[in-house]
């Protein structure tokens, strides 16, 4: 199967990774070189960690990486694509700038699908008209590589044929999946996570405990794989007080974020990407 993945961050350049080491041939498409270049590494770094961890053999991760292209052209990503990923900013317009240069480009057949943690499958869809029949939410969670699940989620044009697809496609790359049926904003995991990580911040600036013994109560206590502060800051504060501002709107009150996490934005400390955030990453 051609698989196209539209944007090369830290989600895109993961599930490019994923669909290659299935034994797809994949397509990276981002705006530029130095952008490649830093999803290039990001693989390549994985592909290495995997390899130490004997998680995959060197054999596999050599298929994966003749299985990858990497190209600023839209039309060479997508012009033969089965299914086409798109992993872009959390951003609607963005959105949809890109999946309409997308329609116009790929195959009439070609599966969409949005990765998107947040952003209504629905309102994504709109500027696509009649071709919003193939789009799915496919929330992918990060690392992709490592987590299991991927969460599907139906907008109100989304055919039948098309969610049973993407839950192949999805199955197809070893992740266990769930599906949406109302495209609810935050579905069913950002929506539940977020009011977790809300509280674990209230009670960090209630002073009820440091991040660490928050953050080592919620992993040893509910087997969670990293803390939710440290999660905020390995994805971004930003990134976060953008997605909570945007449930907020939908849900109310419940999900208004803190005013020590719109501080922290507003000071630029967002996390691991800018030295500090909720831990300091100054000493590396």
């Amino acid at each position: 199967m051609k698989v196209a993945v539209i944007g090369g961050g830290i989600m895109g350049s993961g599930i490019a990774q994923l669909a290659a080491m299935a034994g797809h041939a994949v397509a990276i498409r981002d705006v530029g070189e130095a952008e490649l270049g830093r999803a290039r590494d990001a693989i390549e770094s994985s592909l290495a960690k995997l390899c130490e961890k004997d998680r995959l053999s060197e054999a596999e991760a050599d298929a994966a990486r003749e299985s990858l292209t990497f190209t600023t052209a839209l039309d060479e990503a997508v012009g033969a694509a089965d299914v086409v990923v798109e992993a872009v900013p959390e951003l609607l317009e963005v959105k949809h700038q890109v999946l309409a240069e997308v329609v116009a480009a790929a195959p009439a057949g070609a599966l969409l699908g949005t990765n998107t943690s947040q952003l209504s499958i629905t309102s994504i869809g709109a500027a696509l008209g009649d071709d919003a029949s193939r789009l799915v939410g496919m929330h992918f969670f990060n690392p992709p590589v490592l987590m299991r699940l991927c969460e599907l989620v139906r907008g109100l044009a989304t055919a039948d044929d098309a969610l049973e697809r993407a839950r192949e496609f999805a199955t197809g790359l070893g992740k266990t999946v769930v599906v949406c049926q109302k495209d609810s904003p935050g579905f069913i995991t950002s929506r539940a996570y977020a009011i977790l990580r809300l509280e674990c911040l209230r009670m960090l600036e209630e002073g009820v405990a440091t991040a660490e013994d928050i953050d080592t109560a919620m992993k040893l206590g509910f087997n969670f794989p990293m803390g939710p502060l440290e999660l905020g800051d390995f994805n971004g504060l930003d990134t976060y007080l953008h997605a909570i501002e945007s449930l907020e709107r939908a849900h109310g009150d419940r999900f208004r974020p803190t005013v020590g996490l719109r501080n922290m934005v507003a000071a630029g400390h967002l996390g691991r990407k800018t030295g500090r955030g909720f831990y300091d990453y100054s000493e590396g």
